[in-house]
């Protein structure tokens, strides 16, 4: 092994990463109906062949723990680790897009929904009948086709990763790779679902009662939250022509160019084919930049452009002469913990007051709602974490993991959760870590972000730099465990989270 090999690794990687980004990005955006994976991976066969890979592992294996050699091979392997497993899995990725840019729910009264906008319209359904139809008809159409090619997945990418025989079994490779311990983080969300249980369970049963009475809180669905967390009574407070101006006045005000220079391109448009779920697509980072959004209406409209803004604008103001590896990889517990804190802001009352139509009675309602929402979605993604370390940890049969993915979820939420999505509400390797990990970074960064530059940190334009130089610029370097013991000097924990919802919730 050899610095040159590394570095043709790094120049091959990263032309093989732009045009894997891009291509996803024009299927994942509507401007094709399917994505062209395969001949992109066959022509750049060598930076993910065995060569490459044992070059990568001998690296990692022979430098020194803790040092930067180490760190980059670490972040280089799993880079091949992924991206080799992306390879094998193109041809269902290619099928999956495809298939998500045509499919049509059909329900028995004979109307239809575009698959790609069916989580809009449950969320939007103001009839509770006709909410749960259109999820009985979503669920009986991921059952039938959707849910077999994403089981088929999960088995090939777990396949291959434990095949390169880093670690013992996929758990462990991974860990291995990303510098994530995900054993020790299943511990801290088994004890943070235990704590937050019985607040949990008055929230959820105060905020059912009032929005949606006479529906016994045992009943309720992951549809119903879908509508639950949709809250169109605060609509009229989100204007959606001010949606993105609000956001890039916020931005500019911290001292930011909200393009970085024109780096960063916005996408709100209504298309077909847009997938539902926004996303951020860095196709060459850091000089062109993609923020995806297909607006819902509302609320969510501004959590969701916020948080997509905070990775568009990390990707954006990333140091350009950092290697390959941390900008494109590294711990993605980063990205995620700059997107939260962006999207965070929706949980701060100067914020609302000063970007939004709410007013200080609204607002302290809408934070409250706010509060309840923070906490579903950290007890679901803890328990998805939990589901997902026995779905990769292979003691569970395949075909038992659609129960036990039932019954983990829905004891965490309360809302019962269908089967069909056992293998559709999974991110590979572990991303529901990362999206922890990510929440408890934002956490300790907002508080050390208010203890430089005041509770309205967010429109000091002292603070816009800061945060350009000492977090963006740096790309993925670090750990978030040492970035948070960097810029903080503190740990991360769910500590703070719960703090916060407490504080919301009185």
């Amino acid at each position: 092994m050899t610095d040159q090999s590394l570095d043709s690794i790094r120049r091959g990687g990263e032309r093989l990463m732009e045009e894997v980004a891009r291509e996803e990005h024009l299927a994942h955006a509507g401007f094709k109906e399917s994505a062209e994976l395969q001949p992109i991976y066959a022509r750049h066969a060598g930076v993910l062949g065995p060569d490459a890979l044992a070059a990568t592992l001998e690296a990692f294996r022979s430098t020194d723990a803790g040092s930067e050699a180490h760190r980059s091979a670490r972040a280089l392997l799993e880079w091949e680790a992924e991206a080799g497993a992306a390879r094998v899995v193109a041809p269902l990725e290619e099928r999956q897009i495809a298939w998500e840019a045509t499919a049509v729910v059909r329900q028995p009264d004979g109307t239809s929904v575009p698959y790609s906008g069916v989580s809009i319209a449950i969320a939007n359904a103001t009839d509770r009948r006709e909410r749960l139809a259109l999820d009985e008809a979503r669920a009986a159409l991921v059952t039938e086709q959707l849910a077999p090619l994403r089981r088929e997945r999960l088995e090939r990418e777990k396949d291959y990763v434990e095949s390169l025989d880093v670690a013992p079994g996929y758990v462990a490779t991974f860990e291995a790779v990303s510098g994530v311990n995900v054993t020790a983080l299943v511990d801290e969300c088994r004890a943070f679902l235990r704590e937050t249980q019985a607040m949990w369970d008055d929230t959820l049963a105060a905020v059912a009662r009032r929005a949606l009475p006479g529906v016994p809180v045992r009943e309720l669905t992951r549809a119903d939250a879908l509508a639950l967390f949709r809250a169109r009574e605060y609509d009229r407070f989100f204007p959606a022509a001010e949606l993105e101006p609000s956001v890039r006045r916020q931005v500019v005000e911290m001292g930011v160019d909200p393009t970085a220079g024109g780096r960063v391109t916005y996408d709100l448009a209504e298309r077909e084919g847009k997938r539902s779920r926004a996303f951020c697509s860095p196709v060459r980072v850091p000089d062109e930049v993609y923020l995806v959004l297909r607006p819902h209406g509302g609320q969510q409209d501004y959590s969701t452009l916020l948080h997509e803004l905070g990775h568009a604008l990390h990707f954006a103001y990333m140091r350009p002469d950092l290697p390959f590896e941390f900008r494109w990889v590294g711990d993605n517990s980063v990205t995620e913990g700059y997107a939260m804190l962006f999207d965070h802001r929706m949980m701060d009352r100067g914020w609302l007051l000063r970007y939004t139509g709410l007013g200080r009675n609204d607002a302290s309602a809408f934070l409250r709602q706010a509060a309840f929402e923070e906490l579903q979605f950290l007890r679901r993604y803890c328990a998805k974490l939990v589901y997902e370390v026995q779905l990769y940890g292979g003691e569970v049969p395949w075909a038992s993991l659609p129960d036990l993915y039932v019954e983990t979820l829905t004891a965490a939420t309360t809302f019962r959760y269908r089967p069909a999505d056992a293998f559709v509400d999974v991110d590979p390797r572990f991303y529901a870590a990362r999206y922890l990990r990510a929440w408890q970074l934002q956490a300790v960064l907002a508080e050390s972000l208010v203890e430089r530059f005041d509770d309205d940190w967010w429109r000091n334009p002292r603070a816009g730099p800061f945060v350009v130089g000492q977090l963006f610029g740096e790309g993925q370097r670090e750990l978030a465990t040492e970035l948070a013991e960097r810029v903080a000097g503190r740990p991360l924990s769910f500590a703070p989270l719960v703090r916060a919802v407490e504080r919301a919730l009185a």
